[in-house]
């Protein structure tokens, strides 16, 4: 199971969330969000981190050349796109950048939504299910309807994200059966500001639901 704690602003936290488990860690490359951080700081923190760690930035809508200069200035192992990317952009991206694993986020405002991931699945490598909302693309604390995504059976890795917790996040696993999961405002006391004694609850629960997980998958974060 791989376990994806994103919205990383502070190098303190990273190193300490990385020591708890995680195997992945997000950094949100989108100016317009509380939970924004600079590449250049992306990379102090990413110089801090055991090379096991996956390192994913998340976009919306940026440009090659956005994404570009953030992957190699701040060392990412993949890229999150959350926005309205198209599946040629997707394949654009991959060409450009063959050795980053790249994850696509669908906002599922109704079982319908996942009727677009087909069109995506030749050209990335890992899906992200995150809850919709009208005004936000992600962190919004809103689960999604765990019932609709029971027959959810894609041929590709998934995270499942919205609004998992520490106290939830069993609950979730008993119904579903993603290879990952995604956190971020499930564990902070403010955006960016990652509370650690619920990012070491999650752990503990997990650590007792076990049977529910599948095995870890290579790549992301």
């Amino acid at each position: 199971m791989r376990v994806k704690i994103c919205g990383i602003t502070q190098v303190d936290q990273a190193v300490a969330i990385a020591d708890l488990g995680a195997t992945a860690l997000g950094f949100i490359c989108v100016s317009s969000s509380p939970r924004y951080i600079e590449p250049q700081q992306i990379q102090q923190i990413c110089t801090q981190l055991p090379p096991s760690i996956d390192r994913i930035g998340v976009f919306v809508n940026a440009t090659l050349e956005q994404i570009s200069h953030t992957v190699t200035l701040g060392h990412l192992t993949g890229i999150q796109l959350h926005g309205d990317e198209d599946p040629s952009f997707c394949q654009t991206l991959r060409q450009h950048l063959p050795q980053i694993e790249l994850i696509k986020a669908f906002r599922v405002r109704t079982p319908e939504t996942l009727n677009q991931i087909p069109t995506y699945q030749t050209c990335v490598d890992t899906l992200l299910l995150d809850a919709y909302h009208p005004h936000q693309l992600g962190g919004t604390g809103q689960t999604l309807n765990w019932e609709d995504l029971k027959s959810f059976t894609p041929p590709l890795p998934w995270f499942l994200a919205g609004g998992l917790t520490p106290d939830n996040i069993h609950r979730a696993l008993q119904q579903l059966s993603p290879q990952g999961i995604d956190l971020s405002s499930g564990v902070e006391r403010q955006p960016g500001d990652k509370d650690l004694e619920k990012v070491r609850r999650l752990f503990q629960t997990l650590g007792r639901c076990t049977s529910h997980l599948n095995p870890s998958v290579s790549a992301e974060g």
